[in-house]
């Protein structure tokens, strides 16, 4: 007796709490969703987020292309202009030694000292790193020492051959090979800026797509909690419906399925049932119908035969 009054209670407690979270859900969502809205809903969830992950997506690796695109860029011109300068030194140091030794100084050539310190300032201002800086200016101390070097020989060209070649070798092509050796140090910090740069865009591009995984990933997963919702909430009590509508036709059993909800659904399997009840009705009323009938035709015979 007291495990039959338990259990009335618990069943009490549980239909209470029922109760209260379908209150909670109301209270939540006061507007009334029909199946269209809540699977459009679904799907709409779902395209929000893979569209929103594939702007993030694509703005992410524009930013990253622009950014390590502008750097690799200028890593170029640096290249570029480092090996520039190096060809007009290697061209001026041809000249000077073509002349060695022929007592004419008006036979040496001239630098545009200008050209090539406007181009290294070009150079130092498209560095970006204090390595880089400190190369370039590495080789215009360099250059200067070079340049300072060279004008000694207007007074040396004039004399003999042994004397002019003393000095190209012993005194200028020092200063020379500090100049080239300064220029090569630059161009391999700029290599190692943009082997670096190269990574940097590579690794931002695996970032980059990082969004587009995820959201693929969380798209899935959200087409996963879609079908399951269809199948438990719709495809399922379909199924209990049409099991009860032929246990109803094969063996007369009532119709008695109920599951929550306010969608079309939930109204559809109430006016199922409510038709089966009217259905259960009719037959009632046919088959007394057909009774009374079958005693009035009784009786009517059984008077006839008196």
């Amino acid at each position: 007796m007291q495990f039959i009054q338990l259990s009335g209670v618990v069943k009490a407690c549980a239909l209470k709490n029922c109760i209260m979270q379908k209150n909670f859900f109301k209270r939540i969502f006061p507007i009334r969703m029909s199946m269209s809205i809540k699977l459009t809903f679904a799907l709409g969830a779902i395209a929000v987020i893979l569209l929103l992950s594939s702007i993030i997506s694509i703005m992410e690796y524009r930013r990253m292309s622009d950014y390590v695109s502008n750097l690799i860029a200028s890593n170029i011109n640096c290249i570029n202009i480092a090996q520039k300068l190096s060809n007009e030194c290697d061209s001026y140091n041809l000249r000077l030694l073509a002349i060695v030794g022929e007592h004419d100084p008006a036979m040496i050539p001239k630098i545009d000292c200008n050209a090539f310190l406007k181009e290294y300032d070009e150079l130092r201002n498209t560095l970006n790193s204090s390595e880089a800086v400190s190369r370039a200016d590495s080789v215009i101390y360099a250059y200067s020492a070079y340049m300072l070097t060279s004008l000694e020989f207007e007074k040396v060209i004039v004399n003999d051959f042994i004397d002019n070649r003393d000095w190209y070798f012993k005194r200028l092509q020092p200063k020379y090979q500090r100049l080239k050796t300064d220029i090569e140090k630059l161009n391999d910090v700029i290599y190692l800026q943009l082997k670096e740069n190269s990574q940097t865009f590579q690794d931002g591009f695996y970032r980059s797509i990082i969004p587009g995984v995820v959201s693929v990933g969380a798209g899935l997963l959200l087409v996963l909690l879609l079908l399951m919702f269809i199948l438990i909430y719709y495809i399922r009590p379909l199924k209990k419906m049409l099991s009860g509508i032929d246990e109803y036709q094969t063996s007369g059993r009532r119709y008695g399925y109920e599951f929550e909800g306010d969608d079309e659904l939930v109204h559809l399997n109430s006016d199922l049932t409510d038709l089966i009840e009217e259905n259960v009705e009719l037959k009632k009323r046919v088959g007394k119908l057909r009774e009374e009938r079958e005693k009035l035709i009784e009786t009517s015979s059984a008077a006839q035969e008196l």
